[in-house]
C-alpha cells in the first residue's frame, strides 16, 4: 500500500542574496543583505526569522518534519504594485524564472506558482502563456487586489480581468490568492501588525465575495482557486453576505447568489486559521474535502515550530482529530487527496506523475 503523502500547499522560499540582480537592489525594488538576516526594500525592510527561508536549509526543514512536497507561492513583495511598467516586468520575472529554476532543479520537492499583473492584462496573458508553455508551471499566483495604470485599487475579481480566467481555465490551472499591500489602500497608520492580523484577511473576504458573486467557478469550470489562510472572515461573514443579497436585491443584479458556491469543489481554502474554532467553521462551511494543509512556513504567521506556542507543522490537524473536528482519513487527505485535486483537478495524469516523482 501506497504511504500517505505529506504536501505542504502553502510555502514560501526566498533567493539567497547572491541570486538576487543587482538592479533589484540599485532601484529599490526588492533584496536580501549578505548576512542573510533582512528582506528588504526601499523605506521597508524585515527580519529574516528562520534560515529555512533558503533553498538548502529548506530541505533540511522538510526532511526533519517529515513533509514529502511543498507548494512555493510568490513572495508578496513581488506583486509590482506601484512599480514603473519596465521595472514590475523585470521583477515579476525575476520572481517567475527563479521559481521555474527551484521547480525544474527539484520536482520530487517543489511544485512552484508564477505572479503576473493584472493592471497590464495583455502582458499578464503572455506571461501566463510563457511560464506555462516554456517554464512547464501550472500555479497561477494572484493578489487579492492591485493597482490598476490610473492608480486605483481594484478586486482580483474585477470583471476586466477575465481574460486572464480565460487563460486559466484553458490551461487547467490552480490559482492561489493571497493577500498583501493593504496598508497602501487602506487608509489607517501601520501599527501592531493589524495589516496582517487583520486586513490581510478582510482582502482575502472581499476576494471571495466576488469570485462568488461574479459566479467564477462556474463560468471557469477548470479553473481552481485556493484562498490563502482559509479566507478565515470569509468564514464567518457567509451569513452577513446571504442575507445583503437577499435583503438589496437591487445592488445585486446580474450577480450570482453567495450560498451557491458554498462547498464548491473548484474552491479550496488552507488550514492556516490557527484555532480549531476557526477550523471548525471552515468545515462546516466549505466541507472537508475543500480544505487543504497550508503551513505558510517560514514567516512567524506561519504553523512553524515554536516552544512559546507549543506549535510544530501540522499540530492544527493533529488538534482538531483529538477534539473530534475531523478524522484521520480527513486529515490525510488534507496533506495529500485535496491538494492534488486543487493542482490538477481532474487530471489523474498529472497527479499520478507528481506522486511519482515524490517517491522516487
Amino acid at each position: 500500500m501506497k504511504r500517505k503523502l505529506r504536501i505542504n500547499g502553502h510555502s514560501h522560499l526566498l533567493p539567497y542574496p547572491e541570486e538576487i540582480p543587482q538592479y533589484m537592489k540599485d532601484k529599490g525594488i526588492f533584496w536580501v543583505d549578505k548576512d542573510r538576516k533582512y528582506m528588504l526594500q526601499k523605506d521597508w525592510s524585515r527580519p529574516v526569522t528562520d534560515s529555512s527561508f533558503f533553498l538548502d536549509e529548506k530541505l533540511e526543514w522538510m526532511e526533519h518534519f517529515k513533509i514529502d512536497h511543498a507548494v512555493v507561492l510568490n513572495l508578496s513583495q513581488l506583486y509590482g504594485n506601484g512599480l514603473r511598467v519596465e521595472e514590475m516586468k523585470q521583477a515579476l520575472r525575476f520572481q517567475n524564472d527563479f521559481n521555474a529554476r527551484v521547480q525544474h532543479d527539484n520536482p520530487s520537492k517543489f511544485t512552484c506558482g508564477f505572479v503576473v499583473h493584472p493592471g497590464f492584462v495583455r502582458g499578464a496573458c503572455w506571461e501566463i502563456e510563457r511560464c506555462v508553455e516554456e517554464l512547464g508551471m501550472r500555479l497561477l499566483c494572484l493578489p487579492t487586489h492591485y493597482m490598476d495604470t490610473i492608480g486605483t485599487w481594484r478586486c482580483i475579481f474585477d470583471e476586466e480581468n477575465e481574460p486572464i480566467f480565460e487563460l486559466a481555465n484553458k490551461y487547467n490551472l490552480a490559482v492561489e490568492i493571497h493577500p498583501y499591500d493593504g496598508e497602501k489602500f487602506i487608509k489607517l497608520q501601520n501599527t501592531s501588525w493589524r495589516f496582517h492580523l487583520i486586513w490581510m484577511l478582510a482582502q482575502c473576504a472581499d476576494a471571495y465575495h466576488f469570485l462568488t458573486l461574479n459566479g467564477y467557478y462556474e463560468k471557469y469550470p477548470n479553473m481552481r482557486v485556493c484562498f490563502a489562510h482559509g479566507g478565515q472572515l470569509a468564514q464567518i461573514n457567509l451569513g452577513r453576505r446571504i442575507q445583503g443579497f437577499d435583503g438589496r436585491p437591487d445592488l445585486f443584479e446580474g450577480k450570482v447568489h453567495p450560498r451557491k458556491a458554498v462547498g464548491h469543489k473548484n474552491i479550496f481554502f488552507d488550514t492556516l486559521v490557527h484555532d480549531t474554532g476557526s477550523l471548525e467553521l471552515l468545515i462546516k462551511n466549505q466541507g472537508a474535502k475543500q480544505v487543504l494543509i497550508g503551513l505558510d512556513d517560514p514567516y512567524p504567521l506561519g504553523e512553524m515550530e515554536s516552544e512559546k506556542q507549543s506549535s510544530y507543522p501540522g499540530k492544527i490537524l493533529d488538534l482538531a482529530i483529538n477534539r473530534e473536528i475531523i478524522t484521520e482519513k480527513e486529515r490525510d487527505a488534507m496533506w495529500e487527496d485535496n491538494v492534488l485535486r486543487w493542482l490538477f483537478g481532474d487530471d489523474e495524469k498529472s497527479k499520478k506523475e507528481l506522486v511519482n516523482k515524490i517517491l522516487s
